[in-house]
């Protein structure tokens, strides 16, 4: 406990240090910001690739976005994002451009469909996959001074359970897992859930079933998780919903758009209406870990796994 206190106190010292540099030592208004503006921070995760989670953030924040929230997604797959490529968009630059100090992320923001804003992550490049401390401190810094322009931030992570996963999912307030009916996909969402329960003292998700045959199919496939779940960790899993299989998913996926935008009466889109919906006004019922300033300091306190 009492180191980590000290790698607290460590981390609270630097980012003060950036925030001094960056704003001219603005006497401490931005903890006061942070502190009213109570932004969500979530992070929707997966045990394994394929299970179309990128799809689910993308059309999750334009269900938000409708409902007259302002959002930020984070492209956060940092070897092999394609948020931009899932909603046709082309940006000039990335989120190695902000980690190699070239740009801030104020000029790497693109606008995406119905008003979100998204921070999109570099393709192919390895040299991020695995954050050290000093980036770290550099997106604290650089995260810390858009906060205010937001309602809720979303981490679209990478899949599977690599050290770039668990700084993301564990530093957010809000964990959504989102899973296939396939019994691979809740093979490897349970071993997610088992990693960051043990390892890491989460013990709270969302579950999200996406290409699900019909409400009832989801349910099961969820029941399934609980119970092994429920006889093997000690941790809570609440239902969030379901995402429908719908043919207008992969015609918006070929089109580049997101179903939500171009097939906004689909079952799918309908699906994505009635989570966001779940999920808004499921705020002052979730048990929160702090503000962004705590999104924050988890970020940059969380040990490397062994």
């Amino acid at each position: 406990m009492s180191a980590l206190t000290k790698t607290g106190d460590q981390a609270d010292t630097l980012r003060q240090m950036a925030r001094d540099a960056r704003k001219g030592q603005q006497s401490g208004s931005s903890q006061v910001g942070a502190d009213q503006k109570g932004i969500r921070v979530i992070s929707v995760t997966s045990g394994k690739g394929g299970v179309g989670k990128s799809n689910v953030v993308s059309n999750l924040a334009i269900a938000m976005s409708m409902q007259g929230k302002k959002v930020l997604v984070i492209d956060a797959d940092l070897g092999l994002g394609n948020l931009d490529v899932l909603l046709g968009l082309s940006p000039a630059y990335n989120l190695n451009h902000v980690l190699n100090g070239e740009k801030s992320l104020a000029e790497i923001l693109i606008d995406g469909p119905a008003g979100i804003k998204i921070i999109p992550a570099g393709s192919g490049v390895q040299e991020f996959t695995s954050l050290g401390q000093h980036e770290k401190l550099m997106l604290l810094d650089e995260l810390d001074m858009l906060e205010e322009q937001f309602d809720i931030m979303i981490v679209d992570t990478e899949a599977g359970i690599s050290e770039n996963v668990t700084y993301f999912t564990v530093a957010a307030q809000e964990i959504i897992v989102v899973v296939t009916p396939e019994p691979t996909s809740i093979t490897d969402v349970y071993a997610l859930i088992k990693l960051l329960s043990t390892r890491y003292s989460e013990h709270h998700f969302k579950v999200l079933v996406n290409m699900a045959k019909d409400s009832e199919d989801a349910l099961e496939v969820f029941r399934k998780l609980a119970n092994v779940a429920g006889r093997f960790l000690d941790i809570s899993l609440d239902y969030l919903g379901c995402v429908v299989k719908d043919e207008k998913v992969v015609e918006a996926v070929k089109r580049q758009k997101a179903v939500s935008e171009l097939f906004p009466e689909s079952e799918a889109a309908m699906c994505f209406t009635t989570l966001a919906k779940r999920v808004i006004e499921n705020a002052r019922q979730t048990r929160l870990k702090g503000n962004i300033q705590f999104f924050f300091s988890r970020f940059l306190d969380n040990p490397r796994s062994d």
